[in-house]
């Protein structure tokens, strides 16, 4: 995708043809945030823009406002966000707002969905802010489902998520790979459903996003979703860099353990022969992340690596490619400038 790599040809182009309707994943608003200088701003308009999809990965609420408040002199307009959820197996979108609606962004009690419980709250230090993806439509049907039982989650629980529609497909084509799309929920054996691997939940008659079953963290019982760990460790410091940090568990003497994996940004990469760069104190960010992840999270990460700039396995969207990073970790295959690993 263009954006990637040129973020301002993305929204010249809206400019250009004075598009109405486009979209794309959350790091790439961020990206443009990040990227497009004021003069490049200056030479777009985007009045004409009144559906932007945000979908295919988290969306950050931090994203929303960034990109609303940095373009808002190009014409774009808060409301103009559409937060979605879709996947090609249900022929894209599962779930969405109204368009010209402001995004539905909510505050709910960290610690409850570490328990797959959901309960509202107040804006702390306690609390996880989630973006609604909306609701279903054209008659399909959304069920959050325990994934071990195969039974119904009660309102306002964390479970995994089943779509059944006429827009679901039957299966992968000519893999005979179609275990996905037979679930059954217990008590209704005539009814399939696409089991997404999705976490996630309903309030209020909105779908809320929480993670991937595969990827979800659990420590002492506990459920931690990796992307809220990420963002605290690119937060934790400034020679981290934005977008590029995995964390996952191992398992060390029978126990989960969590491992945290970041790019450095590359003017802090080390220099000379005793690898180190005056302008960043490794043990301060080290420190610095671990102590963040403490105070946010109340969990101690085993073990801290920073790793080359553009390193991190990602996929060909851009998206964390945590499985990867773990498998490279294990097998001693990530180029790690900075570490306070002990043995």
């Amino acid at each position: 995708m263009d954006f990637l790599q040129k973020p301002y040809r993305w929204l010249e182009a809206i400019s250009k043809y004075k598009a109405t309707v486009s979209g794309a994943p959350n790091f790439a608003y961020e990206l443009c945030v990040k990227k497009v200088s004021e003069e490049q701003k200056n030479q777009i308009d985007l009045s004409s823009w009144r559906v932007a999809f945000n979908g295919a990965e988290p969306i950050r609420y931090e994203t929303l406002e960034n990109f609303s408040s940095a373009f808002k002199v190009c014409g774009f307009k808060e409301n103009s966000f559409y937060p979605c959820y879709g996947m090609a197996e249900a022929t894209l979108l599962i779930s969405g707002g109204n368009s010209n609606d402001y995004p539905i962004i909510k505050n709910f009690d960290s610690q409850s969905l570490k328990n797959n419980k959901v309960q509202e709250s107040i804006e702390t230090r306690e609390s996880s802010v989630i973006v609604s993806c909306g609701k279903t439509s054209m008659d399909q049907e959304i069920k959050i489902v325990n994934p071990e039982t195969n039974n119904l989650c009660s309102e306002n629980e964390v479970g995994e998520i089943w779509v059944n529609g006429q827009n679901v497909a039957k299966g992968y084509f000519g893999t005979g790979d179609n275990e996905n799309f037979n679930g059954l929920i217990n008590g209704n054996n005539t009814k399939k459903y696409l089991k997404t691997g999705d976490l996630g939940f309903i309030h209020e008659g909105q779908l809320y996003i929480t993670g991937r079953l595969k990827d979800v963290i659990i420590l002492r019982g506990k459920n931690y979703y990796p992307q809220d760990i990420e963002l605290t460790t690119e937060k934790a410091h400034i020679g981290v860099r934005e977008g590029c940090s995995a964390s996952f568990s191992i398992t060390k003497d029978n126990e989960e353990k969590l491992v945290i994996v970041a790019e450095v940004e590359r003017t802090y990469r080390p220099r000379g022969s005793n690898q180190q760069n005056e302008k960043l104190d490794d043990n301060n960010i080290l420190k610095s992340i671990r102590k963040k992840v403490m105070e946010d999270h109340s969990v101690q990460p085993y073990y801290i690596c920073l790793i080359k700039t553009g390193s991190i396995p990602k996929t060909s969207s851009g998206k964390i490619q945590r499985n990867a990073c773990k498998h490279e970790f294990l097998n001693d295959e990530l180029e790690i400038w900075y570490t306070d690993k002990k043995e």
